[in-house]
């Protein structure tokens, strides 16, 4: 059996061996919508298809047409599995019912460190997520990603006072070594703009530890996007 639940998830629990996030595209936010009861209706409907798999959550972009996929796997093994023996079956009367979906990439990560600040007290009305790629050889650089985390959690440490609507950052280094993905809860979408738009308090203020994190060596792009919860599926 699936449950539905809107309790965002814990992006740190401890039996978490392999996190994934995907992006998909509709052509508009009817389109959007049409994929969202889909899912809701097959995931639902069919039994949990994996043992391995601990959650699945999808989120809406504030752009009317995107959609955030995030699961929580026991490892990479059971997402394997997945693809294997259930996946396929449950993409295609997803495609039937919402025509035109652009599935956007797939990443695969490990958590690495999470910040909070009362967590447990407040309950997340947004999710922002900041996908940052660094220009590495290949087979990536995972010091490098862990380098690059441990500086932003300096800089945090160097701002003189936490902006309010902040909860918690939970950083994921991906497995080809070439990205980090912070998954950050804050209350609100709004809070999260007014954090952006408060000069020398809000995030990345004009401080030595922040101007390190921005030009830090190896670090090529970086993209800021802002989701809310529509699904959380849990296995009953």
């Amino acid at each position: 059996m699936t449950v539905r639940t809107t309790r965002y998830p814990d992006p740190a629990r401890s039996d978490i061996g392999a996190t994934l996030f995907s992006t998909w595209k509709l052509p508009d936010p009817d389109a959007r919508q049409a994929a969202l009861d889909a899912i809701a209706r097959v995931w639902e409907r069919d039994p949990w298809p994996a043992p391995g798999l601990l959650g699945y959550y999808v989120y809406e972009g504030e752009d009317g047409r995107t959609l955030l996929h995030h699961s929580q796997w026991t490892g990479e093994d059971a997402y394997e599995d997945f693809v294997r023996r259930h996946r396929q079956a449950r993409v295609d009367e997803i495609d039937a019912a919402a025509p035109g979906i652009d599935r956007i990439g797939l990443g695969r990560y490990r958590h690495y460190r999470s910040g909070s600040l009362d967590a447990d007290a407040r309950v997340p009305g947004c999710v922002v997520t900041v996908d940052v790629e660094f220009d590495v050889p290949e087979g990536g650089d995972p010091k490098l990603q862990r380098a690059w985390v441990d500086a932003v959690f300096e800089a945090l440490e160097s701002d003189p006072a936490p902006h309010p609507g902040g909860i918690s950052a939970h950083f994921h280094l991906s497995t080809d070594g070439r990205s980090v993905l912070n998954y950050a809860e804050w209350e609100s979408t709004q809070a999260h703009i007014d954090a952006l738009e408060s000069p020398g308090t809000g995030i990345g203020g004009p401080t030595p530890q922040w101007q390190r994190v921005q030009n830090f060596p190896g670090l090529k792009q970086s993209h800021l996007r802002r989701h809310t919860l529509a699904h959380g599926l849990l296995p009953d």
